[in-house]
């Protein structure tokens, strides 16, 4: 099977899409949103409502938006200083970095800039938090990690 390398620049840029993405709704969900209380995106599934959230995923460490901007900067720098070392990497780790790249910095921008994370992104059918793109990107990291590793213990076992 063959290996497919992401080198750097495909790295950043991937992440660079992310923040654009991530920024670009939030500013649109702003615009839309802010004076109503929701708006249907796929009946009876999704919707988008406006919310401010001061804490982290499913609002753990609510309030500490000090302390959370803190930690996406360095996650954030230890991720570029990260890529810059090793320069190119396997296709689902190069994702997984890129992903959790920018769904930091686009997180990161809102607590630095607002102080608190803009979401709005709401599933109707469950009782889940309501999330943005940021918060999608470092799902997606995680899921592009868990198939690294998947297919990196078959390439082994393989051998």
């Amino acid at each position: 099977m063959k290996k497919i390398l992401l080198k750097r620049p495909s790295i950043f840029l991937i992440s660079f899409c992310v923040v654009l993405i991530d920024q670009l709704s939030k500013n649109w969900a702003i615009a839309i949103l802010s004076n109503k209380s929701s708006l249907p995106f796929i009946p009876g599934l999704i919707q988008f409502h406006l919310v401010k959230n001061n804490g982290a995923a499913f609002s753990l460490l609510s309030g500490a938006t000090p302390l959370l901007g803190l930690l996406s900067l360095i996650v954030s720098i230890g991720l570029i200083t990260w890529i810059y070392r090793v320069k190119k990497l396997l296709l689902w780790k190069a994702l997984a970095v890129s992903f959790l790249l920018g769904g930091s910095i686009g997180n990161g921008i809102d607590r630095w800039c607002y102080g608190y994370v803009n979401d709005f992104i709401e599933l109707i059918p469950i009782n889940f938090p309501i999330f943005n793109a940021a918060d999608i990107a470092i799902n997606l990291a995680v899921l592009c990690l868990i198939i690294d590793n998947v297919t990196v213990v078959n390439s082994y076992n393989s051998n």
